[in-house]
């Protein structure tokens, strides 16, 4: 990776880069390429491996449902205890845009 590459990465990307964040990303992309190859390289080698347990033995542990509680009953309590509420739920910011 140089510069030339990273010159045809900001264009491809429409960035427009300054000398010095050409620098730091030829840098850092180089770096993560070497990483990427070293996954590459693992998840080859994983193939070859064969499991240290056996997968039948995995399963879910749940328990009974014995004393069920009418449902409401700790509704207001929670809702209490939120900082906002509005027709009976919790309210919080928004972080998603419709647009």
């Amino acid at each position: 990776m140089d510069k030339p590459d990273i010159d045809n990465l900001a264009q491809l990307a429409r960035l427009e880069l300054t000398p010095e964040e050409k620098d730091r990303y030829e840098s850092e992309l180089v770096d993560i390429l070497q990483y990427v190859e070293q996954v590459q390289e693992a998840v080859g080698n994983v193939d070859d491996l064969t499991p240290s347990f056996d997968e039948t033995d995995v399963k879910n542990v749940m328990r009974e449902d014995t004393d069920p509680h009418d449902t409401g009953a700790h509704t207001k309590d929670l809702l209490g205890e939120a900082p906002r509420t509005k027709d009976g739920y919790v309210q919080v910011k928004k972080i998603l845009n419709n647009d």
